[in-house]
């Protein structure tokens, strides 16, 4: 495998020496960007390819309206909040969830939405809230609890529903002309649910070279070689170099159990406003099972953020976290402003984790 990055690196070198243009590929998967600091391949490619970071961190793209009304549902009598742990610490308008477990709230860390169900169905006279935020790689498993609910009438079991879709978040970001981004690095997890077809637009449309791309070292210098090929030679299309986990049409079963329970909607990403058709809502069949509607007299006043925070630059790459002026002074990861800083796949995460010098 070592051979074949130094081969894969070699190639990516010969092809930007032929040319003077300046490339700029993005990352939309926050395990990507993890894997490039990690892999330090930032600093093995030449000055004219330039990788940026972005929105592909589903913790750090979550609004702080979302957060507002996790926390107030929490704070309702017999109610039991469930969540991944890394939404534990995010910061909401006035609070998180933290705060809101320490100040007495029955908030629960689970690893699996079906723990979630669990608890349900073991306290049948309390409302059990599971928190569905992520991407189309965790959506399946929610979309299961949802439908198990419904079949075993599980009417104390609901979903706070935040999940998002990623191929319109991505054309979403070519509209910026702030950015000029030439080739996108797919997300793997992703792909590995809705195939490579789901792209196809922003090779055709937007004109952008378009690779999926795994997780090791090696995965992502061959990757790159192939984006590098694609902008030499004028290309632009969806190759898939993630051939292991990946195919065109995706995971049928997955992807079925998601067409049963959500229907797109229009929803907020932080950073980057309301995309259309980007979200994923639950079907009126499923109601019951939808924390929103179940705690629809719940109303959370306008979120507010810290304005010197650029959390939502990061997410659009058009900064760094180095040109945030509270990067390792008033945030860090101990003490964060910005969601960016608190999910382990944050970009100023990993900026601080691998550029902290």
């Amino acid at each position: 495998m070592k051979d074949n990055v130094h081969t894969h690196l070699k190639g990516i070198r010969q092809i930007a020496a032929e040319t003077s243009s300046p490339w700029n590929i993005m990352e939309v998967c926050g395990t990507h960007t993890m894997a490039v600091f990690q892999s330090g391949m930032r600093s093995l490619l030449p000055d004219n390819i330039q990788l940026i970071s972005g929105p592909g961190c589903p913790v750090c793209v979550t609004p702080n309206e979302y957060l507002d009304k996790a926390i107030s549902i929490s704070k309702e009598p017999d109610t039991v909040l469930t969540s991944f742990g890394d939404m534990m610490r995010v910061p909401g308008t006035e609070s998180s969830l933290e705060k809101a477990r320490a100040e007495g709230a029955d908030i629960r860390i689970v690893y699996s939405p079906a723990d979630a169900l669990d608890i349900a169905r073991q306290n049948p006279q309390q409302s059990i809230v599971f928190l569905g935020v992520g991407f189309e790689t965790t959506a399946p498993a929610v979309a299961w609890t949802i439908e198990q609910a419904y079949k075993e009438q599980l009417v104390n079991y609901s979903v706070l529903c935040g999940h998002k879709t990623m191929p319109n978040a991505m054309a979403e970001i070519l509209k910026d002309h702030r950015l000029n981004i030439d080739g996108f690095i797919c997300p793997g997890h992703v792909s590995t649910i809705i195939g490579s077809n789901p792209y196809h637009f922003l090779a055709d449309k937007y004109r952008k070279a378009c690779v999926i791309t795994g997780f090791e070292y090696y995965d992502i210098a061959e990757g790159i070689h192939l984006l590098a090929q694609q902008l030499m030679e004028g290309r632009t299309e969806v190759e898939i170099q993630y051939r292991r986990a990946v195919n065109p049409d995706g995971n049928r079963v997955a992807q079925s159990a998601v067409e049963t329970v959500f229907e797109n909607c229009d929803t907020e990403w932080r950073g980057l406003g309301t995309i259309p058709r980007s979200g994923l809502c639950i079907k009126e069949q499923y109601s019951r099972h939808d924390a929103e509607k179940q705690f629809n007299s719940i109303t959370v006043s306008p979120s507010t953020h810290n304005s010197s925070c650029r959390c939502g630059d990061v997410l659009k790459g058009i900064c760094s976290p180095l040109e945030c002026p509270l990067f390792k002074g008033e945030c860090t990861p101990s003490s964060p402003v910005g969601p960016c800083m608190v999910s382990s796949e944050g970009t100023c995460a990993a900026y601080y984790k691998y550029m902290n010098a």
